[in-house]
């Protein structure tokens, strides 16, 4: 698995390295709370360069993807943002595209580490069309600006603007410049509570090898269900006509006295068969909330009642609420 260098920013004062699949960037700066409250109020931004970036160019660039992924691009106007899936045959999820079009150049971000996976396969896919597939990742870092932000972006750069915030595609060798423009800098930790928050899943925390779209409430996000033909449709199209995801997502407010959080995977079961009960589930993503503590996204069984009482890991309580209807 590729993994790009550390930030530069690691070396701005409180910078706390993080760990796992966010390894390069700093998950705090000394005060997740005080970040986290910044980023919510429109304030500052997070170093989010360990990122992979890519770019496709050519004049068949947007028909080529639209015939792949699982959104309708095929027309995407030149600055607006959008998502989608690489999916498998059987419609599970392999990659992420955060994407947009600059009226010459697609870009796209994804997970860190799965560039090469994902260039593998377009490459495999090009045929006869006039397209090119680069790596940017070693001159190119992502940055994120918070919603509401009044940060410019760089002349000459491209940058998505979403309902959750701007994410800005920026020369790597600007970093350093950019952060003393436009801190305080805040933590992966304060942006991953507020992804958490918002019930925005993320491939390889909320997905496993065999996540479907509707699990995660991807359908009419990262999913078009009026387009042409692509790998794994013929899933997407059965599951929304004919039934029902064998999971759901779930959010899920956590006891507060618990010192630890639940890690990744740690079971999900209904606290009336107690901790040693039937697992119905696991935790994705936890995080602590500077207003509403600790918090946590689950997969859980589609047949768990909304209205159960759950218990997570060793026995934390856990109220929940629907993202994904059962």
């Amino acid at each position: 698995m590729l993994r790009q260098s550390k930030s530069p920013l690691l070396s701005l004062p409180g910078a706390v390295p993080a760990e796992g699949p966010d390894e390069g960037v700093a998950a705090h700066y000394g005060d997740l709370f005080r970040e986290q409250r910044a980023l919510a109020g429109g304030a500052g931004f997070v170093d989010l360069s360990h990122r992979d970036v890519l770019t496709v160019t050519g004049s068949d660039r947007l028909s080529w993807l639209h015939l792949l992924v699982t959104q309708h691009v095929s027309e995407l106007p030149a600055g607006q943002a959008t998502e989608a899936l690489i999916l498998s045959p059987h419609g599970h999820i392999e990659h992420a595209l955060y994407l947009v079009d600059d009226g010459e150049t697609t870009w796209m971000h994804v997970e860190p580490g799965t560039r090469e996976a994902l260039i593998a396969y377009l490459e495999s896919m090009k045929f006869f069309y006039r397209v090119e597939v680069a790596d940017r990742t070693d001159d190119i870092a992502v940055v994120h600006l918070p919603a509401g932000s009044i940060a410019e972006t760089p002349e000459g750069v491209v940058a998505r603007e979403t309902s959750h915030g701007r994410e800005v595609f920026l020369p790597r060798a600007d970093l350093p410049a950019f952060a003393a423009a436009h801190g305080p800098a805040a933590g992966i930790l304060a942006y991953e509570a507020l992804r958490v928050e918002a019930h925005r899943p993320r491939l390889g925390l909320e997905t496993d090898h065999r996540t479907i779209p509707h699990e995660l409430g991807l359908i009419g996000v990262a999913v078009h269900l009026q387009k042409g033909c692509y790998r794994g449709q013929e899933t997407v199209a059965r599951v929304h006509n004919l039934g029902k995801p064998p999971r759901r997502l779930v959010f899920l407010h956590l006891d507060g006295s618990e010192v630890t959080l639940p890690a990744h995977g740690a079971p999900v079961r209904l606290a009336s068969d107690g901790p040693e009960g039937r697992q119905l589930g696991f935790v994705t993503t936890s995080a602590r909330h500077y207003e509403q503590g600790p918090i946590a996204l689950a997969l859980v069984k589609r047949n768990v009642p909304v209205d159960a009482a759950l218990l997570v890991g060793e026995g934390t309580a856990a109220a929940q609420e629907v993202v994904v209807e059962p």
